[in-house]
């Protein structure tokens, strides 16, 4: 039996490629192992949207050198964005490795390996497919209890933010048909899947390429209806990363009326200052962004907030920094992904000059973490007392009566569940009893144990929406 190794650094986006390459490799007949020692593929999925992840990713393969000259069998690859990056010079950064593949080419990598192993050589695949784009699909049953899948609807970027080597590792926009991916979350759920995330770098920026010439009417809230409309098994529908640029009245108002939508939204802004925004190449300012969360949460009273931050950006000054603090309190973000301008091979940024010191972006990063988390904590504590909808997900390994799972407005929540039933998967009203600093802890309510075996994992029970409270305010998970 053929044993793979697989190693996954990054985004949505790199852990969607992941699970696709898992099924491609159980089709060619191989079996994961958790030890690396005992494998005869190991695959490192990568990302190189920052350095840190490229750090990670020469640590974790040069660490196998020695085991690669014991086992000149072995063979290593390296796939994803910086695989894509670096295409044939990543040979020469690491001198071992055998297989170099890119995003759009996982599909490839079984029949890959085999030539790599007759040829004795070196391979590197990293080619776009710009004229003929293909997708990865996700299996119909899905492997073992998971509840919630991604689906991808597009691939690439057109943006051009100057800090972004996206364009550069995943290539320009190509858009998936309306149709497959109807036709794919459909399978899904028929298989299982209670939960689906769209999936694009910017992914509200799709439309339905089949309506080229009606693009504004086939776009991406239109999208959201058909698939409310077409498959009504599915409880809920995230979808991730938007653009700020393409939130557009359409799209808020499916939120108003689209059930399946949560009432959370993660919705990139990277800086609260609009000097930073524009040397940024963000393409929208601080006001533009206020006025589509202020129509959101109006359209969906309770609506919570995420974004991404960056700290640090060259230029940045102390006054461009208050701004985003600012920003953070005005909007009243629930979780914030925030990091340290790191610079990027054949970005715009490089050329701007005027680093951030290394001592200053350390503390403006503390500072915004420290700001996230007490509003998070706020958040939290306000919920005590109130009743959600939690979908669970899994059982805790440490205690098989306690599931976790997220709220409608994605907050982690850990619940205790009578013995002997399977609630993976369940959509369950919970009334919230305690607070931690990152997750919530709650019971299920009288009205869902007692309905809980007709409910086939839809909630019978609607919650007293009266004692949710509109929450401005979150903060890190």
């Amino acid at each position: 039996m053929k044993r793979y190794f697989l190693q996954t650094f990054g985004c949505q986006m790199n852990v969607h490629d992941s699970r696709r390459i898992v099924e491609a490799l159980d089709d060619y007949g191989y079996q994961a192992t958790h030890d690396a020692g005992t494998a005869d593929l190991i695959i490192f999925n990568t990302c190189s949207v920052r350095d840190k992840a490229e750090h990670k990713l020469v640590s974790a393969v040069g660490a196998l050198r020695s085991l690669k000259k014991k086992r000149a069998d072995l063979i290593i690859a390296v796939a994803g964005c910086m695989a894509q990056q670096y295409g044939e010079a990543l040979l020469k950064k690491i001198d071992f490795i055998d297989l170099v593949i890119g995003p759009d080419n996982i599909v490839e990598l079984p029949c890959l390996v085999a030539r790599v192993k007759q040829a004795a050589r070196p391979l590197v695949r990293t080619v776009f497919d710009l004229d003929d784009p293909s997708f990865l699909r996700a299996r119909a049953a899905p492997r073992g209890n998971r509840v919630a899948e991604y689906v991808t609807i597009m691939k690439g970027c057109n943006e051009r933010c100057a800090f972004c080597i996206v364009p550069t590792t995943r290539g320009s926009e190509r858009y998936r048909r309306a149709d497959e991916i109807i036709d794919e979350i459909r399978q899904l759920v028929e298989g299982g899947i209670r939960e689906v995330t769209l999936l694009g770098q910017t992914v509200n920026s799709w439309y339905d390429p089949d309506q080229k010439e009606k693009r504004e009417k086939f776009a991406f809230a239109y999208l959201l209806r058909r698939i409310a409309l077409e498959v009504p098994k599915l409880i809920r529908l995230r979808y991730t990363s938007p653009h700020p640029g393409y939130l557009t009245p359409a799209l808020i108002t499916a939120h108003a009326e689209l059930d399946l939508l949560p009432w959370h939204l993660h919705l990139p802004v990277q800086s609260g200052s609009d000097r930073m925004l524009k040397r940024m190449v963000r393409r929208y300012s601080r006001n533009s962004y206020l006025e589509k969360t202020q129509a959101l949460l109006k359209a969906r009273p309770g609506l919570t907030f995420s974004t991404d931050f960056i700290v640090g950006f060259p230029g940045e000054t102390e006054d461009d920094f208050q701004q985003t603090l600012s920003l953070v309190r005005e909007v009243g973000f629930v979780t914030a992904f925030a990091f340290k301008y790191s610079p990027r091979p054949n970005t715009p940024a490089l050329k701007l000059g005027d680093p951030v010191p290394e001592s200053v972006k350390n503390q403006r990063l503390e500072r915004l973490f420290e700001l996230l988390e007490a509003q998070q904590s706020a958040h939290n504590k306000s919920l005590v007392g109130t009743k959600t909808r939690v979908l669970l997900e899994k059982a805790n390994l440490k205690d098989i009566n306690s599931y976790s799972g997220r709220s409608h407005r994605h907050e982690i929540v850990h619940v205790e569940v009578p013995a002997g039933i399977d609630f993976n998967g369940r959509l369950v009203e919970v009334m919230i009893e305690r607070a931690n600093r990152h997750s919530l802890i709650g019971s299920l309510t009288g009205n869902e144990i007692a309905t809980r075996a007709a409910s086939n994992g839809v909630l019978i029970s609607s919650p007293d929406e009266t004692s949710e409270q509109t929450h401005n305010s979150e903060a890190m998970v």
